[in-house]
């Protein structure tokens, strides 16, 4: 017998490539995805406006924010001060752009720090286990106990009200909940088959916990991230209108409303702003937070 020629079906083989080619790859998908998600573009949107705002504040300010004009002290909103004046003649709408600086600064410097200390202590408890995840655990347990906001205001107390102290100290307190968070997902990758795979291939600890495990963490995380900023400004707001925060004269949310509060029937304009200025950015780092916790879980499906 003779060997009979294959004959391949080319085209059926061309369409397959084609179609490969044509199908989106997984970083378009979470694009399509999250652009679809209409509370994580407001959200965006609102975060990105204040980012300009708060890069450009020098050009887009109509004053110095620090610039006292005795002659229009606590004035009414008008063409002169859009936002109106505070309680000595500044010019609000430019103190608000400055606050955002201050006010972002603090939210992304304190959740970048704890989001460190909690990722590396989460990931090494959940993933050597033993007395590591014992000693790590309970040491979170008692930080916990403690209410953070207090103890926040003790140390800034102790430390001196600053806005450097501030991002500090907020970094120092706020790590519980990601750690906890990060051991969770770490507990559940290292007993999946291609983790326990590439240990039994020769591994290392740390390099398959490097390599397979925490990347799958960091989407999570990216959500905490994005949730704890809105906290952390809620929380510098709260210490500013204290006194413990930024310290006058220099602009913040916060710090704005601490003044306003004395002259709320008289001048309702200059705890109005502020306070929006507050809810807004709040409201977006929310939206945006659960936009991405929909946009990167993997249990959701495509449609």
């Amino acid at each position: 017998m003779t060997d009979l020629p294959v004959r391949v079906a080319k085209p059926a083989l061309d369409r397959r490539r084609l179609d490969r080619a044509a199908a989106p790859s997984p970083s378009q998908r979470t694009l399509r995805r999250f652009l679809s998600h209409r509370l994580a573009v407001i959200g965006a949107t609102i975060l990105a406006a204040m980012a300009v705002c708060a890069i450009l504040a020098p050009l887009l300010a109509p004053a110095d924010p620090n610039a006292i004009n005795l002659t229009r002290i606590a004035h009414p909103p008008d063409g002169h001060n859009w936002l109106g004046t505070d309680a000595v003649g500044r010019d609000v709408l430019s103190r608000l752009l400055y606050g955002a600086r201050i006010s972002l600064s603090v939210g992304l410097v304190a959740v970048g720090i704890y989001l460190v200390i909690g990722f590396v202590l989460g990931a090494v408890a959940g993933y050597l286990g033993g007395w590591v995840d014992n000693v790590i655990m309970r040491f979170t347990d008692v930080m916990l106990c403690f209410p953070t906001f207090v103890l926040i205001l003790i140390l800034v107390g102790i430390l001196g009200p600053n806005i450097g102290n501030v991002m500090v100290v907020i970094g120092l307190f706020g790590w519980t909940g990601v750690a906890r968070l990060v051991r969770g997902q770490v507990l559940q990758l290292r007993a999946l088959d291609y983790v326990v795979a590439a240990r039994m291939l020769g591994g290392g600890q740390f390099y398959v916990l490097a390599r397979h495990v925490l990347p799958n963490v960091l989407g999570p995380l990216t959500v905490a991230g994005t949730l704890g900023i809105a906290s952390a400004i809620l929380t510098e707001a709260g210490l500013s209108f204290l006194g413990l925060g930024t310290q006058p004269p220099e602009p913040s949310w916060g710090g704005m409303l601490n003044i306003a509060r004395t002259y709320m029937e008289i001048s309702p304009w200059m705890a109005i702003f502020p306070g929006l200025a507050i809810m807004l950015v709040v409201l977006g780092f929310n939206f945006l937070g659960d936009g991405l916790r929909d946009v990167l879980d993997p249990r959701l499906s495509e449609h």
